[in-house]
């Protein structure tokens, strides 16, 4: 029975990566309805305020006087309270499903198990954690924001071969492309996958970003940027008030208007942990660090990340700024004639 239990999950986690950025500050949910072995109906979540992937797999069932004799699986617990839509578990319950197979708990304070509860309290046979890693591994930055109080945290950067991610001298105000036009795209995907982009005051003032996702078809991440001194002005990218942009300073004499909010911290040795709270407070689930080194440094020395992406490129600049170091193992990928070195910092 373990074995058909894991098979529907997988199939729940295999719809439910069809909403992979869409649906924050939701997690990603996937539900199959078996009958005799067969399924007989599929859905996922697809988008925050509409419906979740229990509503649709029990919209997708043609005859619905099978319900009553069918299993439902889902990859994360139903939900027990009134959001943007009703309680999934209220709908099982209404349509007489017997049999719920739940991969993993959702962590939630306003789910956490109610749902479970809900459903037990009626009746209903409830089988809980069937692939619960996997379930969890699918929805890291949903459970890292209500576990951790903080956004799941994705350093990025690029280096030269020999170890530098700019070199000494730039002739103009804009990056300095180290990797190839196939890891730059990549990297828009990237964005268009994460809820927000961090990038520090020297980047600005460096290479005028614009933060979004221009090589790929995603939507933009909310820009996050850090102003110190509040001397970003009007003339760079990120003042032009087409993205949600979140500028973190000490500078208290500055207002927030039409798409630019501005957020006041100490940058001191707990810069780090106080960006943390800024984006808990707008309910940022993922983000990533794109630099430079020393926002980079921020992150690293204050053991906050998660994951690094680093991309090593073929050319050399013999000096410059050096790259952030980080030790331990690393997934490696060619994408070209870059290297794509993936490390993870594991608790």
């Amino acid at each position: 029975m373990v074995n058909s239990h894991e098979k529907y999950i997988k199939r729940c986690l295999e719809l439910a990566k069809n909403g992979f950025g869409t649906t924050y500050p939701n997690p990603m949910v996937g539900s199959v309805i078996v009958y005799e072995n067969k399924i007989i109906g599929e859905g996922w979540h697809k988008k925050s305020g509409e419906a979740h992937a229990e509503v649709n797999a029990i919209n997708s069932v043609k005859d619905k006087s099978l319900l009553s004799k069918s299993t439902i699986y889902v990859s994360l617990e139903p939900c027990s309270h009134f959001g943007k839509t009703p309680p999934c578990s209220d709908l099982i319950i209404e349509k007489q499903i017997p049999n719920i197979v739940i991969g993993t708990i959702d962590s939630n304070e306003k789910v956490s198990g109610k749902g479970i509860q809900k459903l037990r309290e009626a009746g209903r046979n409830v089988v809980v954690g069937v692939l619960e890693k996997e379930c969890q591994e699918l929805n890291k930055r949903f459970f890292t924001y209500h576990n951790k109080k903080r956004p799941y945290i994705i350093l990025k950067w690029a280096e030269s071969g020999d170890g530098f991610i700019a070199p000494e001298k730039k002739e103009e105000h804009k990056p300095v492309w180290i990797s190839n036009k196939f890891s730059r795209q990549l990297v828009h995907k990237w964005r268009s996958e994460e809820q927000a982009i961090l990038v520090g005051t020297n980047t600005i003032f460096e290479d005028n970003p614009e933060l979004t996702t221009r090589d790929w078809n995603g939507k933009n991440p909310v820009r996050v940027v850090l102003d110190r001194l509040g001397k970003i002005n009007e003339n760079y990218f990120v003042k032009d008030k087409s993205v949600k942009t979140i500028f973190i300073t000490e500078s208290e004499n500055l207002s927030s208007h039409e798409n630019i909010i501005y957020e006041n911290a100490i940058f001191d040795i707990r810069l780090a942990e106080k960006i943390c709270s800024i984006l808990q407070k707008h309910s940022i689930q993922s983000i990533i660090i794109e630099g430079g080194k020393k926002t980079l440094d921020t992150f690293i020395d204050a053991g906050l990340w998660d994951e690094a992406r680093v991309f090593k490129g073929t050319t050399l600049f013999s000096n410059g700024t050096k790259a952030p170091r980080l030790n331990g193992k690393y997934v490696e990928k060619k994408i070209k004639n870059d290297q794509l070195l993936t490390y993870y910092n594991h608790d």
